[in-house]
């Protein structure tokens, strides 16, 4: 699917796979790899952010995939994130929905929220934030409105 399909239907939580087309090539590339796996890999959607027209600039929709947290000891020391326009070349594919009973903690950052943690359930996002301390944040649970939704406006998931 495109990726304005992945702006328009997947909720935030979602898991999405992308992946340019191209084969992958075998490890003894070590650079032909590490460029492949630039363009095909999996994240988890964060963000959502609209258009926006400045009197100098104009930006696309765009929405950002979390595609790991590394660190040790329970302390995230770097957070991969990636940011796609709503125009890109790639192809995406969501592979997994938040499931009904999830709740996301999600933070108001300027005009946009995004997901900070997709708990499994309401007790599990309440003793998440009392630990992570985050401010500016709320809990959402998830509908089943965002369950099924592979339908919006006539446009298909795939």
């Amino acid at each position: 699917m495109s990726a304005s399909l992945i702006f328009d239907i997947a909720p935030l939580g979602s898991l999405v796979a992308y992946n340019d087309g191209t084969p992958k090539p075998p490890a003894r590339f070590a650079k032909k790899l590490a460029s492949w796996e630039l363009r095909n890999g999996v994240g988890r959607l964060v963000r959502k952010e609209p258009a926006h027209e400045r009197p100098t600039y104009t930006t696309t929709p765009c929405f950002t995939l979390q595609e790991g947290n590394f660190g040790q000891n329970g302390i995230i020391l770097v957070t991969i994130m990636r940011t796609y326009g709503i125009d890109s070349y790639l192809t995406f594919r969501v592979i997994e929905r938040p499931r009904l009973g999830q709740v996301r903690i999600v933070q108001t950052v300027g005009e946009n929220v995004e997901l900070l943690y997709l708990a499994e359930d309401p007790i599990a996002a309440e003793l998440w934030l009392a630990k992570a301390r985050y401010r500016n944040t709320r809990l959402e649970p998830v509908c089943p409105d965002e369950v099924g939704a592979d339908v919006v406006e006539g446009r298909a998931a795939a």
